[in-house]
Protein backbone atom coordinates (compact mmCIF):
# COMPACT_ATOMS: atom_id res chain seq x y z
CA UNK A 1 0.00 0.00 0.00
CA UNK A 2 1.71 3.43 -1.16
CA UNK A 3 -0.26 6.22 0.46
CA UNK A 4 -0.02 10.07 -0.90
CA UNK A 5 -1.08 12.77 1.99
CA UNK A 6 -2.08 16.47 1.29
CA UNK A 7 -4.01 19.55 2.94
CA UNK A 8 -5.53 22.36 1.25
CA UNK A 9 -6.97 26.42 2.31
CA UNK A 10 -7.73 29.22 0.30
CA UNK A 11 -5.00 30.89 1.29
CA UNK A 12 -2.08 28.99 1.02
CA UNK A 13 -3.35 25.90 -1.60
CA UNK A 14 -1.58 22.79 -1.44
CA UNK A 15 0.86 23.26 1.75
CA UNK A 16 2.56 19.71 1.06
CA UNK A 17 3.29 20.56 -2.39
CA UNK A 18 1.83 19.36 -5.78
CA UNK A 19 -0.19 16.71 -5.98
CA UNK A 20 -0.09 13.67 -8.32
CA UNK A 21 3.08 11.20 -6.71
CA UNK A 22 0.92 8.59 -7.29
CA UNK A 23 -0.83 9.63 -10.36
CA UNK A 24 -2.46 7.11 -12.38
CA UNK A 25 -1.72 4.31 -9.53
CA UNK A 26 -4.22 5.73 -7.14
CA UNK A 27 -7.20 3.98 -6.81
CA UNK A 28 -8.71 5.78 -3.61
CA UNK A 29 -8.66 9.92 -2.58
CA UNK A 30 -10.55 9.83 1.25
CA UNK A 31 -11.62 13.71 1.31
CA UNK A 32 -12.46 15.15 4.73
CA UNK A 33 -13.43 19.09 3.67
CA UNK A 34 -14.82 21.99 5.92
CA UNK A 35 -18.61 21.80 4.85
CA UNK A 36 -18.77 25.67 2.39
CA UNK A 37 -15.44 24.23 0.85
CA UNK A 38 -17.11 21.68 -0.18
CA UNK A 39 -20.20 22.95 -0.99
CA UNK A 40 -18.14 24.92 -3.99
CA UNK A 41 -16.28 21.82 -4.62
CA UNK A 42 -13.17 23.61 -4.09
CA UNK A 43 -10.11 21.10 -5.00
CA UNK A 44 -11.91 18.37 -6.28
CA UNK A 45 -11.07 18.98 -10.32
CA UNK A 46 -7.69 19.37 -8.97
CA UNK A 47 -7.46 16.42 -6.97
CA UNK A 48 -9.41 14.17 -10.09
CA UNK A 49 -7.02 15.45 -12.66
CA UNK A 50 -4.14 14.27 -10.61
CA UNK A 51 -5.48 10.74 -10.03
CA UNK A 52 -7.02 10.17 -13.04
CA UNK A 53 -8.11 6.68 -12.25
CA UNK A 54 -9.33 7.22 -8.55
CA UNK A 55 -12.19 7.09 -6.92
CA UNK A 56 -13.18 9.46 -4.53
CA UNK A 57 -14.95 9.26 -1.68
CA UNK A 58 -15.63 12.08 1.41
CA UNK A 59 -17.82 14.27 3.60
CA UNK A 60 -17.95 17.28 5.43
CA UNK A 61 -16.82 17.65 9.11
CA UNK A 62 -17.11 19.59 12.30
CA UNK A 63 -13.08 19.46 11.92
CA UNK A 64 -10.42 17.47 9.53
CA UNK A 65 -7.74 15.48 11.33
CA UNK A 66 -4.80 15.24 9.34
CA UNK A 67 -1.59 13.44 10.72
CA UNK A 68 -1.49 15.03 14.11
CA UNK A 69 -3.02 18.26 12.88
CA UNK A 70 -6.78 19.33 14.17
CA UNK A 71 -8.10 22.00 11.37
CA UNK A 72 -11.40 23.77 11.38
CA UNK A 73 -11.30 25.39 7.23
CA UNK A 74 -9.25 23.02 5.37
CA UNK A 75 -9.58 20.10 2.84
CA UNK A 76 -7.50 17.06 4.00
CA UNK A 77 -7.06 13.51 1.38
CA UNK A 78 -5.55 10.63 1.65
CA UNK A 79 -4.34 9.15 -2.15
CA UNK A 80 -3.92 5.42 -1.97
CA UNK A 81 -2.65 2.46 -4.52
CA UNK A 82 -3.32 -0.73 -2.84
CA UNK A 83 -1.24 -3.91 -3.85
CA UNK A 84 -3.79 -6.37 -4.56
CA UNK A 85 -7.12 -4.77 -2.48
CA UNK A 86 -9.45 -4.08 -4.71
CA UNK A 87 -12.56 -1.55 -3.75
CA UNK A 88 -15.88 -1.17 -5.25
CA UNK A 89 -18.12 1.64 -3.96
CA UNK A 90 -22.18 3.35 -4.06
CA UNK A 91 -24.07 5.97 -2.73
CA UNK A 92 -27.87 6.59 -2.41
CA UNK A 93 -29.97 9.38 -2.13
CA UNK A 94 -32.62 9.96 0.71
CA UNK A 95 -34.75 11.17 -1.54
CA UNK A 96 -35.04 8.01 -3.51
CA UNK A 97 -35.36 5.97 -0.28
CA UNK A 98 -38.81 5.75 2.16
CA UNK A 99 -36.37 6.02 5.36
CA UNK A 100 -32.81 5.21 6.61
CA UNK A 101 -33.13 1.31 7.37
CA UNK A 102 -34.27 1.17 3.52
CA UNK A 103 -30.79 2.50 2.52
CA UNK A 104 -28.77 0.60 4.19
CA UNK A 105 -30.18 -2.51 2.55
CA UNK A 106 -30.07 -0.27 -0.95
CA UNK A 107 -26.58 -0.08 -0.34
CA UNK A 108 -25.88 -3.29 1.08
CA UNK A 109 -27.16 -5.24 -2.03
CA UNK A 110 -25.83 -2.63 -4.28
CA UNK A 111 -22.13 -4.00 -3.68
CA UNK A 112 -20.25 -7.31 -4.46
CA UNK A 113 -20.35 -9.76 -1.64
CA UNK A 114 -17.88 -12.25 -2.65
CA UNK A 115 -14.90 -11.10 -1.56
CA UNK A 116 -15.69 -8.71 0.49
CA UNK A 117 -13.72 -8.21 3.86
CA UNK A 118 -14.79 -4.92 5.24
CA UNK A 119 -17.00 -2.01 4.86
CA UNK A 120 -16.37 1.66 5.14
CA UNK A 121 -19.62 4.25 5.30
CA UNK A 122 -20.28 7.64 5.26
CA UNK A 123 -23.54 9.16 6.40
CA UNK A 124 -25.52 12.34 6.13
CA UNK A 125 -25.59 14.10 9.64
CA UNK A 126 -29.00 16.03 9.67
CA UNK A 127 -31.74 13.62 8.76
CA UNK A 128 -29.95 9.91 8.60
CA UNK A 129 -31.11 7.84 11.88
CA UNK A 130 -28.01 6.25 12.30
CA UNK A 131 -29.09 3.45 14.37
CA UNK A 132 -31.76 2.90 11.12
CA UNK A 133 -28.84 2.96 8.84
CA UNK A 134 -26.58 0.35 10.25
CA UNK A 135 -29.20 -2.32 10.47
CA UNK A 136 -30.36 -1.99 7.52
CA UNK A 137 -26.56 -2.20 6.09
CA UNK A 138 -25.51 -5.13 8.52
CA UNK A 139 -28.57 -7.47 8.12
CA UNK A 140 -27.96 -7.88 3.79
CA UNK A 141 -24.18 -8.51 4.34
CA UNK A 142 -22.67 -11.61 5.11
CA UNK A 143 -21.99 -12.15 9.05
CA UNK A 144 -17.94 -11.61 9.08
CA UNK A 145 -18.30 -8.45 7.08
CA UNK A 146 -17.44 -5.53 10.25
CA UNK A 147 -18.77 -2.07 9.26
CA UNK A 148 -17.18 1.22 10.37
CA UNK A 149 -17.52 4.66 9.21
CA UNK A 150 -18.85 8.18 10.54
CA UNK A 151 -21.60 10.68 10.01
CA UNK A 152 -20.83 13.38 7.80
CA UNK A 153 -20.54 17.03 10.04
CA UNK A 154 -20.85 20.87 9.28
CA UNK A 155 -19.04 22.57 12.35
CA UNK A 156 -21.77 22.99 15.24
CA UNK A 157 -24.39 24.53 13.08
CA UNK A 158 -26.19 20.89 12.30
CA UNK A 159 -27.64 22.57 9.23
CA UNK A 160 -25.88 21.12 6.28
CA UNK A 161 -23.68 18.06 5.54
CA UNK A 162 -22.33 16.43 2.19
CA UNK A 163 -21.42 13.41 1.21
CA UNK A 164 -20.20 11.80 -2.11
CA UNK A 165 -18.24 8.52 -3.78
CA UNK A 166 -17.44 9.09 -6.65
CA UNK A 167 -20.16 12.06 -7.81
CA UNK A 168 -20.85 15.68 -6.87
CA UNK A 169 -21.12 16.33 -3.42
CA UNK A 170 -24.92 16.39 -2.02
CA UNK A 171 -26.89 16.68 0.84
CA UNK A 172 -29.31 13.66 2.45
CA UNK A 173 -26.19 11.53 0.50
CA UNK A 174 -25.05 7.89 1.93
CA UNK A 175 -22.09 6.69 0.72
CA UNK A 176 -20.49 2.95 1.48
CA UNK A 177 -16.91 1.76 0.01
CA UNK A 178 -16.02 -1.69 -0.14
CA UNK A 179 -12.54 -3.57 0.27
CA UNK A 180 -12.02 -6.77 -1.27
CA UNK A 181 -9.11 -9.10 -1.02
CA UNK A 182 -7.74 -11.93 1.72
CA UNK A 183 -4.08 -9.76 1.66
CA UNK A 184 -6.17 -6.51 3.56
CA UNK A 185 -6.11 -6.71 7.26
CA UNK A 186 -8.23 -4.57 9.22
CA UNK A 187 -8.59 -3.50 13.07
CA UNK A 188 -11.10 -1.16 14.29
CA UNK A 189 -11.56 0.23 17.73
CA UNK A 190 -14.47 2.96 19.39
CA UNK A 191 -14.54 4.35 22.72
CA UNK A 192 -15.30 7.01 24.89
CA UNK A 193 -14.76 8.53 28.01
CA UNK A 194 -17.40 10.15 29.42
CA UNK A 195 -18.38 10.63 33.30
CA UNK A 196 -22.64 9.55 33.71
CA UNK A 197 -24.02 11.50 36.25
CA UNK A 198 -27.43 11.97 38.32
CA UNK A 199 -30.16 8.63 38.21
CA UNK A 200 -31.42 6.39 35.16
CA UNK A 201 -34.70 7.37 34.39
CA UNK A 202 -36.90 5.25 31.77
CA UNK A 203 -37.55 6.13 28.51
CA UNK A 204 -41.43 6.66 28.71
CA UNK A 205 -42.59 8.66 25.25
CA UNK A 206 -40.31 8.04 22.21
CA UNK A 207 -40.33 7.36 17.90
CA UNK A 208 -36.89 5.89 16.88
CA UNK A 209 -34.35 8.32 17.55
CA UNK A 210 -37.28 11.44 18.53
CA UNK A 211 -37.10 11.47 22.57
CA UNK A 212 -40.22 13.18 24.34
CA UNK A 213 -40.08 12.13 27.94
CA UNK A 214 -37.97 10.56 30.61
CA UNK A 215 -39.99 9.27 33.74
CA UNK A 216 -43.33 10.39 32.69
CA UNK A 217 -41.99 14.15 32.21
CA UNK A 218 -40.53 16.33 29.05
CA UNK A 219 -36.97 15.38 28.02
CA UNK A 220 -36.26 18.58 26.72
CA UNK A 221 -36.87 20.40 30.28
CA UNK A 222 -34.76 18.30 32.06
CA UNK A 223 -32.29 18.99 29.63
CA UNK A 224 -32.58 22.53 30.29
CA UNK A 225 -33.10 22.13 33.56
CA UNK A 226 -29.31 20.74 34.29
CA UNK A 227 -27.79 22.93 31.28
CA UNK A 228 -29.36 26.20 32.88
CA UNK A 229 -28.30 29.24 30.57
CA UNK A 230 -26.20 27.00 28.69
CA UNK A 231 -29.93 25.91 27.15
CA UNK A 232 -30.07 28.94 25.11
CA UNK A 233 -27.40 27.35 22.47
CA UNK A 234 -29.23 23.98 22.16
CA UNK A 235 -28.56 22.00 20.49
CA UNK A 236 -25.24 22.65 20.52
CA UNK A 237 -24.39 22.83 24.03
CA UNK A 238 -26.23 19.52 24.34
CA UNK A 239 -23.18 18.13 22.29
CA UNK A 240 -21.32 19.16 26.39
CA UNK A 241 -24.08 16.33 27.96
CA UNK A 242 -24.49 13.52 25.48
CA UNK A 243 -27.12 10.58 26.95
CA UNK A 244 -26.07 7.12 27.88
CA UNK A 245 -28.37 4.94 27.04
CA UNK A 246 -28.97 1.35 28.28
CA UNK A 247 -32.19 -0.82 26.99
CA UNK A 248 -32.11 -3.83 29.30
CA UNK A 249 -29.50 -4.45 32.40
CA UNK A 250 -27.22 -7.07 30.08
CA UNK A 251 -26.87 -4.57 27.35
CA UNK A 252 -23.52 -2.53 26.71
CA UNK A 253 -24.77 1.37 27.11
CA UNK A 254 -24.76 3.13 23.69
CA UNK A 255 -23.96 7.24 23.92
CA UNK A 256 -26.39 9.32 22.12
CA UNK A 257 -26.15 12.74 20.72
CA UNK A 258 -28.66 15.46 20.19
CA UNK A 259 -29.00 16.67 16.41
CA UNK A 260 -31.84 19.11 16.89
CA UNK A 261 -34.57 19.95 19.19
CA UNK A 262 -38.35 21.30 18.44
CA UNK A 263 -40.22 23.31 20.83
CA UNK A 264 -43.23 23.02 19.60
CA UNK A 265 -43.24 19.56 19.60
CA UNK A 266 -41.13 19.57 23.04
CA UNK A 267 -38.55 16.75 21.44
CA UNK A 268 -34.97 16.09 21.07
CA UNK A 269 -33.60 14.33 17.99
CA UNK A 270 -31.19 11.87 18.78
CA UNK A 271 -28.37 10.56 15.96
CA UNK A 272 -29.52 7.11 16.66
CA UNK A 273 -32.22 5.46 18.25
CA UNK A 274 -33.45 6.08 21.84
CA UNK A 275 -36.27 3.60 22.31
CA UNK A 276 -39.31 3.09 24.52
CA UNK A 277 -38.42 1.37 27.73
CA UNK A 278 -34.92 1.90 27.65
CA UNK A 279 -33.11 3.84 30.70
CA UNK A 280 -31.20 6.66 29.78
CA UNK A 281 -29.04 9.48 32.19
CA UNK A 282 -26.65 12.66 31.05
CA UNK A 283 -23.40 12.17 31.02
CA UNK A 284 -20.53 14.65 31.46
CA UNK A 285 -17.16 15.09 29.73
CA UNK A 286 -13.92 14.29 31.83
CA UNK A 287 -10.52 15.24 29.79
CA UNK A 288 -8.52 12.98 30.59
CA UNK A 289 -10.98 10.37 30.47
CA UNK A 290 -11.67 11.25 27.10
CA UNK A 291 -8.14 11.33 25.73
CA UNK A 292 -7.65 7.68 27.64
CA UNK A 293 -10.50 6.89 25.21
CA UNK A 294 -9.22 7.58 22.01
CA UNK A 295 -6.00 5.70 23.16
CA UNK A 296 -7.55 2.38 24.27
CA UNK A 297 -9.53 2.69 20.71
CA UNK A 298 -6.30 3.07 19.23
CA UNK A 299 -4.65 0.06 21.21
CA UNK A 300 -7.79 -2.01 20.32
CA UNK A 301 -7.88 -1.52 16.82
CA UNK A 302 -3.80 -2.61 16.65
CA UNK A 303 -4.06 -5.39 18.62
CA UNK A 304 -6.55 -7.02 15.56
CA UNK A 305 -3.95 -6.51 13.38
CA UNK A 306 -1.71 -8.47 15.03
CA UNK A 307 1.33 -8.92 13.84
CA UNK A 308 0.66 -6.38 11.15
CA UNK A 309 1.67 -2.94 11.16
CA UNK A 310 -0.98 -0.26 10.50
CA UNK A 311 -0.61 1.67 7.12
CA UNK A 312 -3.15 3.62 7.06
CA UNK A 313 -5.42 5.14 10.41
CA UNK A 314 -8.53 6.96 9.70
CA UNK A 315 -9.67 8.49 12.69
CA UNK A 316 -13.50 9.79 13.29
CA UNK A 317 -14.17 11.24 16.27
CA UNK A 318 -17.06 13.17 17.83
CA UNK A 319 -17.72 16.97 17.50
CA UNK A 320 -18.61 17.29 21.05
CA UNK A 321 -15.29 15.51 22.17
CA UNK A 322 -13.83 18.35 20.15
CA UNK A 323 -15.75 21.42 21.95
CA UNK A 324 -15.01 19.76 25.62
CA UNK A 325 -11.08 19.13 24.61
CA UNK A 326 -10.78 22.78 23.16
CA UNK A 327 -7.28 23.74 22.90
CA UNK A 328 -6.24 20.62 24.04
CA UNK A 329 -8.10 18.73 21.25
CA UNK A 330 -4.93 17.37 19.40
CA UNK A 331 -3.96 15.45 22.45
CA UNK A 332 -6.19 12.80 21.19
CA UNK A 333 -4.62 12.82 17.93
CA UNK A 334 -1.45 12.79 19.04
CA UNK A 335 -1.72 10.29 21.75
CA UNK A 336 -3.39 7.72 19.12
CA UNK A 337 -0.34 8.78 17.27
CA UNK A 338 2.16 7.86 20.08
CA UNK A 339 -0.22 4.34 20.08
CA UNK A 340 -0.14 3.28 16.18
CA UNK A 341 4.06 4.64 16.14
CA UNK A 342 5.61 6.59 13.42
CA UNK A 343 4.45 4.36 9.95
CA UNK A 344 0.80 4.31 9.66
CA UNK A 345 -0.92 7.99 7.81
CA UNK A 346 -3.42 9.41 10.03
CA UNK A 347 -6.90 11.15 8.13
CA UNK A 348 -9.95 11.61 9.67
CA UNK A 349 -12.54 13.82 11.08
CA UNK A 350 -14.92 15.06 13.41
CA UNK A 351 -18.28 13.78 13.15
CA UNK A 352 -22.31 13.95 14.00
CA UNK A 353 -21.93 9.90 14.65
CA UNK A 354 -19.33 7.11 14.90
CA UNK A 355 -20.14 3.54 13.20
CA UNK A 356 -18.37 0.40 14.58
CA UNK A 357 -18.77 -3.01 16.47
CA UNK A 358 -17.32 -2.16 20.13
CA UNK A 359 -15.32 -5.26 19.99
CA UNK A 360 -14.42 -7.67 17.58
CA UNK A 361 -16.86 -10.51 16.56
CA UNK A 362 -19.49 -7.75 17.87
CA UNK A 363 -22.39 -5.99 16.21
CA UNK A 364 -21.96 -3.08 14.53
CA UNK A 365 -23.41 -0.05 16.10
CA UNK A 366 -23.82 3.68 15.63
CA UNK A 367 -21.73 5.12 18.41
CA UNK A 368 -21.73 9.31 19.75
CA UNK A 369 -18.85 10.92 21.54
CA UNK A 370 -16.36 8.27 20.78
CA UNK A 371 -13.18 8.23 19.41
CA UNK A 372 -13.40 5.28 16.11
CA UNK A 373 -10.60 4.07 14.76
CA UNK A 374 -9.97 2.08 11.27
CA UNK A 375 -7.07 0.93 10.78
CA UNK A 376 -5.94 -1.03 7.35
CA UNK A 377 -2.49 -3.08 6.35
CA UNK A 378 -1.78 -5.24 3.19
CA UNK A 379 0.18 -8.36 3.49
Amino acid sequence: MKIEQNIWNERKGWLNGPLGGLGDKAQLVLIFCERELLKKQQGLAEIKKAYPKAKLMGCSTAGEIFDTRVTDDHLAISAISFGSTKIQGAQVGMAEVKNSHEAGVKLAKSIEHKGLVHLFVLSDGVVVNGSELVRGLTENLPANVAITGGVAGDGANFKETYVFFDQVPQQKVVAVLGFYGKDLKVGYGSLGGWDPFGPFRQVTKSKGNILYELDGKSALGLYKQYLGDQAKGLPATGLLYPLEVRVNDQDRAVVRTILSVSEQEDSMTFAGDVPEGAHARLMKANFDHLIDGALSAAKVSREILGSFEAELAILISCVGRKLVLAQRVEEEVEGVREVLGKRPALIGFYSYGEIAPFKPQAKCELHNQTMTITVLAEE
